[in-house]
């Protein structure tokens, strides 16, 4: 493609690319271990096999060749790998994502763990290499029905129900493996100012000494040569300012502009590792209860996205299933998504900066307050942010939401402490982007305030934001059938942007699952409803945008715009009026 030249259908990481990778999707060697007994049983040299998993397809879903719904606390992969030892290089395996706690073997030597179901796990297979080059790789995933391990939409009971859906065990995103020099780039953060025409990278090697390294920069865009800058990186995480000397040209939905960089590891001046990646120069800041972007006054208008699909689970079928949500999003008018409850398939984060979608990037929950979920949910945070940060696209940290994980956030001075150190350290991490603190109610400190409003019709939504309103800001207004006030005890308005982020959700008769409020008889009545909120919305002056839950039904909540099948609900016409609405009854608005 155009925009990125380096671009690999598949490619797991498309913002940090290498040449040298493989691609370990497809049949691996499977079994449960209900007894928890197979390292006993020397599972780690050869485990049984007693099926074949189709990977990254979590065993529950049909997908993966097994489709078994059944909770089983343990099981593990096993495959033969063709990899031959080369002096001077190592080699990385990567698990995009395995839930929950995961554990791995190459050759019987062991490798390490990682812990948590949403972020990367990098491990590194060089000392364990047969030099054969015949290699046996073992990987053991162990997860629970644990309410304090962030977990999002899984089910911590043998049924689903309400919101809660099928649960997702094992692997369940890409497995690959990558060949890098001995002394190899591990990641660099990149941080574009668009005021001051620069950027700043912070690389970070996999050694702890960098020293007499260097990295070099070459910047372009469109395919033509912007800059070039060789800088020297005295410790891991050195800034390393670059500017361009040229006019830049800006990030956002209308014109999502990306500028590719190649990163060069030099030592005495000779060539190391190379890496492929891109950024956009974008802003995002709030004046008062505005939201800028770019410096231009921005309405956000969002739709949630859960990311489920009916035969793989959180696992997208395939990168064009992501493509399509992207673009039927923007389609029907909508200029953004609320990741709901799931980290994403960082592929689409790519499309996303690609296409021009904004994104809010939203954590998965814990469902228990104590000092472990406590130690887990911060931990994984910080891989998460520190994975995703160099995107575009993402334009808002959401780590909580209704107080999922934090119950008594409205009275509990502890639970407020938590969500508060994690807005400052979410702010530590990236000083880019606003930082939400528990999306729905009950805030804190907040640069955005949220509000989860499920009315029938426009005139019910007209009671919470408009007659109510003032009251509402005023945290004397209890909303949403939920005895929820805005802001927990101690804390107010004090001028931010407001986001109704969660509304609609209404389901058409026939279905056998439930939305929110009555089922609506048919199209028209579907329809009608979501047009009178629109308006509704759209006349309410302190609000800075919307996110219409959802887009695609999820298993047994049938409120999407779509089934799961992502087949639309609406004729032709009808979705012509409502990205009509869309796009024109919130002109203007800022």
């Amino acid at each position: 493609m155009d925009k990125i030249p380096f671009y690999r259908e598949n490619y797991p990481r498309p913002q940090f690319v290498r040449a040298d990778w493989t691609d370990l999707n497809g049949p691996w060697g499977f079994a449960f271990d209900d007894t928890c007994s197979g390292e006993e049983k020397g599972w780690t040299h050869t485990p049984p096999g007693e099926c074949t998993i189709n990977v990254p397809f979590s065993y529950e879903t049909p997908r993966s060749g097994i489709g078994d719904e059944t909770a089983h606390p343990v099981v593990w992969y096993s495959r033969t790998l063709e990899v031959q030892p080369e002096a001077g290089t190592r080699v990385l395996l990567h698990l995009e994502g395995a839930d929950y706690r995961t554990q791995a073997w190459l050759n019987g030597s062991y490798l390490g763990e990682n812990r948590g179901g949403y972020h990367r796990c990098t491990l590194d297979l060089t000392a364990a290499l047969s030099p054969s080059g015949e290699q046996q790789l073992v990987i053991r995933v162990e997860d629970a029905w644990d309410q304090a391990q962030p977990r999002g939409k899984q089910r911590w009971r043998p049924e689903s129900w309400a919101c809660w859906y099928v649960q997702t065990t094992g692997i369940w995103k890409s497995v690959w493996l990558e060949r890098v020099p001995e002394t190899y780039l591990a990641r660099v953060d990149c941080v574009p100012d668009a005021a001051g025409r620069s950027v700043t990278f912070s690389p970070e090697l996999n050694c702890s000494d960098p020293t007499g390294w260097a990295l070099k920069i070459e910047i372009a865009y469109q395919g033509r040569p912007v800059c070039t800058a060789c800088r020297p990186i005295p410790y891991n995480g050195c800034p390393i300012a670059v500017k361009i000397p040229e006019d830049i040209s800006l990030w956002s939905p209308e014109e999502p502009n990306l500028y590719t960089v190649r990163y060069t590891l030099l030592r005495d001046g000779v060539p190391g590792d190379t890496v492929e990646s891109y950024f956009g120069f974008r802003t995002v800041s709030i004046q008062g209860d505005r939201l800028l972007l770019n410096g231009k006054p921005l309405y956000l208008r969002m739709v949630l996205d859960q990311g489920y699909w009916p035969e793989s689970g959180l696992t997208p079928p395939d990168e064009e299933a992501l493509k399509r949500d992207i673009n039927f999003t923007l389609r029907m008018g909508y200029n953004g998504a609320r990741k709901h409850q799931k980290i994403e398939d960082e592929r689409y984060l790519f499309w996303a900066d690609v296409k021009g979608l904004l994104v809010w990037s939203e954590m998965a929950a814990a469902y228990q307050f104590t000092d472990r979920a406590v130690e887990a949910f911060t931990e994984e945070w910080t891989q998460v942010v520190r994975q995703n940060k160099n995107h575009p696209s993402i334009i808002t940290w959401v780590p909580f939401n209704e107080s999922w994980g934090v119950p008594e956030i409205g009275t509990n001075l502890v639970q407020q402490n938590f969500v508060n150190a994690i807005y400052h350290l979410t702010h530590a991490l990236d000083g880019t982007r606003p930082v939400i603190t528990n999306d729905g109610w009950e805030h804190t400190v907040s640069n955005i305030v949220t509000i989860h409003a499920y009315r029938e019709d426009g005139a019910a939504l007209a009671r919470d934001l408009l007659e109510n309103g003032e009251a509402l800001l005023q945290n004397r207004y209890l909303y949403n059938d939920c005895n929820r006030k805005l802001f927990a005890e101690g804390y107010g308005y004090r001028g931010q942007p407001v986001v109704l982020s969660e509304y609609g959700g209404i389901a058409l008769q026939g279905g056998t699952g439930w939305g929110y409020g009555t089922q609506a008889a048919d199209e028209e009545a579907f329809l009608r409803r979501i047009l009178s909120q629109n308006q509704v919305i759209a006349e309410t002056p302190y609000l800075s945008g919307f996110c219409i839950t959802q887009i695609t039904d999820v298993q047994q909540e049938e409120n999407g715009l779509t089934d799961p099948e992502r087949r639309g609900k609406l004729s032709h016409q009808a979705e012509a009026r409502l990205r009509e609405s869309n796009c024109t009854v919130f002109q203007g608005r800022g």
